[in-house]
């Protein structure tokens, strides 16, 4: 009892320093979501097979709506297979404004950036120019719709099961924005909702986290996740494939503990891009291309 006392007391100080940073940084995502949302989308589908740049630009605002509008924009062929694969791979979801909230991570957050936006451009036009003439024509996407035509937040009338409505549900990025009478939310109140939910999850983890390193031994506990070596990289982009912000959350605890390294961190949050992926699966018939 006098441990979980130690580690409770530990944990909630150091997430409770989190709560002014981490409440700015979603009140500044909500600003740019409810003043410049259509601009950007329109940004996003204009970018033709130059896209890559402006989808990874758009991809680092750690935002779920940019993600799932590039998955509905492919589908429906507004966008090419570089500029959606640009905009997943800067995608970072919940691990910005988590860094955002630690100031002795702020040189870190601000490399993490410049590799994944040049990762994301770089792989985007090698797929649009380098690769495009090997690449099946359906794959590459782009060309043949235009943005006005595509309902990001479209509901389907298919109700064949649970899972899918409850899917359909989660993904409807507008809906938390207004109230039970459809009129619009002020920006604080959902800046606020998703600070208290961030901070409850990062507080819940840490939690746990600290009650198994003071149990099994901080030494022991490093050891384990050092040996594995090159595989360590490669188990954190499976955990980044989750369509979740809980991945990106993970991650980044993890690596704030010590006990992921930063190239894990890069890995897991490149091949993380929020709920796009849940989004494609959805949209895009071809579970080949998917």
């Amino acid at each position: 009892m006098e441990l979980f006392l130690d580690v409770l007391g530990e944990t909630l100080v150091d997430t409770a320093k989190m709560l002014p940073f981490l409440f700015l940084a979603y009140l500044l995502i909500e600003y740019i979501e409810h003043r410049h949302g259509e601009r950007i989308e329109t940004l996003l589908a204009g970018g033709g097979r130059w896209g890559a740049v402006p989808g990874a630009v758009l991809g680092c605002v750690p935002q779920c709506g940019f993600s799932a509008i590039a998955s509905n924009f492919y589908a429906s062929r507004v966008i090419t297979l570089g500029t959606l694969m640009a905009v997943y791979l800067a995608t970072s979801d919940e691990a910005i404004p988590l860094l955002v909230s630690m100031p002795a991570y702020w040189d870190k957050l601000a490399v993490l950036m410049v590799i994944k936006v040049l990762y994301a451009i770089v792989v985007g036009f090698v797929l649009d120019f380098v690769l495009r003439g090997v690449l099946p024509k359906g794959l590459r996407g782009g060309y043949t719709g235009h943005a006005d035509e595509v309902d990001c937040h479209e509901e389907h009338e298919e109700t064949s099961s649970i899972f899918l409505a409850a899917l359909r549900h989660t993904l409807d990025c507008h809906e938390e924005h207004n109230d039970a009478e459809g009129n619009e939310k002020p920006i604080w109140q959902a800046a606020l909702r998703h600070t208290l939910e961030i901070f409850v999850f990062i507080f819940a983890f840490s939690l746990v986290f600290g009650m198994i390193v003071e149990g099994v031994g901080e030494d022991v506990f490093a050891e384990m996740l050092g040996g594995m070596g090159f595989f360590q990289p490669v188990v954190a982009a499976l955990v980044g494939l989750i369509p979740n912000c809980a991945a990106s959350v993970l991650l980044t605890q993890l690596y704030v503990e010590g006990a992921l390294r930063f190239s894990s961190l890069v890995a897991g949050l490149c091949t993380g891009a929020g709920v796009g992926l849940a989004v494609l699966w959805r949209a895009n018939p071809s579970w080949k291309q998917n």
